[in-house]
C-alpha cells in the first residue's frame, strides 16, 4: 500500500501577489523587464483596442487588489504557442499574446492594451468566434478563476461559438460579452467580472 504526502494547505493570494508578479503595480521597481498590460508595440498587426473593467464582489463593490492575465490569439487567430498547428495563420513576431494587469488600488478599475484576435479553430475542429482568455487572482480567492470575454460586435461568430453554446441559459452567455465603446480614436472594451451573486460571471474549469 503507498503512503501518500498529506495535501498541503491552501491560502488566498496575499500582498505577494502584486510584489511578485506585478512589483510596478505596487510601486517596486525591481524588475528590469516587467510582464505588463500593453501587449502591443508600434509593429503588431492588427486593430488597437482597449479591454477594460473592474472586478465586482457580490455587493457590486470593486474589489481593488486584483491581479489578471490575459492569453489570446493574434489578429489571424494563431496563438503565441507551439501547441498551436493551425494551418495557413503566421505568428505574429511582435505579439506575445499574453499580459499581466492589476487593477487600480483607488478605483479598481484593469486594462490591457492589445488587439483583437483573429477567430481561432478548436481542438475539435470548429470554429470559436474571437475571445480573450483572463485568469483572476485576489484575496479571497484560494484558486484563480479563468473566464473569457467575447466581442459584442460579433454577434454572428458569438452565435455560432462552441464554448458559448455550453452555458444553457442564454442570459448567462451574455456575462462573458464585452462591450464596444467608441472614445475619440479608441476602441474600448468594457468588461466587468462579477465574482458572485445574480449576475455572476460565468467561470471554466481548466
Amino acid at each position: 500500500m503507498k503512503d501518500y504526502l498529506p495535501e498541503t494547505a491552501s491560502q488566498t493570494a496575499g500582498p505577494y501577489v502584486h510584489i511578485g508578479l506585478a512589483p510596478d503595480a505596487a510601486g517596486f521597481h525591481i524588475f528590469e523587464k516587467n510582464f505588463g498590460p500593453v501587449l502591443v508595440n508600434s509593429h503588431t498587426e492588427g486593430e488597437r483596442i482597449t479591454i477594460e473593467g473592474r472586478v465586482l464582489d457580490g455587493s457590486g463593490t470593486p474589489v481593488r487588489d486584483v491581479l489578471l492575465e490575459i492569453w489570446q490569439a493574434n489578429a489571424s487567430g494563431r496563438y503565441n504557442h507551439p501547441a498551436d498547428q493551425q494551418e495557413g495563420k503566421a505568428l505574429d513576431a511582435d505579439f506575445r499574446g499574453w499580459g499581466r494587469a492589476c487593477s487600480d488600488f483607488d478605483s479598481g478599475i484593469w486594462r490591457f492594451e492589445t488587439i483583437k484576435p483573429g477567430p481561432v479553430v478548436g481542438r475539435d475542429g470548429r470554429i470559436m468566434a474571437p475571445h480573450v482568455n483572463l485568469w483572476i487572482a485576489a484575496r479571497g480567492i484560494n484558486i484563480g478563476l479563468n473566464t473569457r470575454m467575447y466581442f459584442s460586435d460579433e454577434q454572428a461568430a458569438n452565435q455560432a461559438d462552441p464554448v458559448l453554446n455550453l452555458i444553457e441559459w442564454e442570459v448567462r452567455r451574455q456575462t462573458l460579452i464585452g462591450q464596444k465603446e467608441m472614445r475619440g480614436n479608441e476602441t474600448v472594451y468594457r468588461f466587468d467580472i462579477t465574482l458572485q451573486g445574480d449576475k455572476e460571471t460565468v467561470f471554466f474549469d481548466l
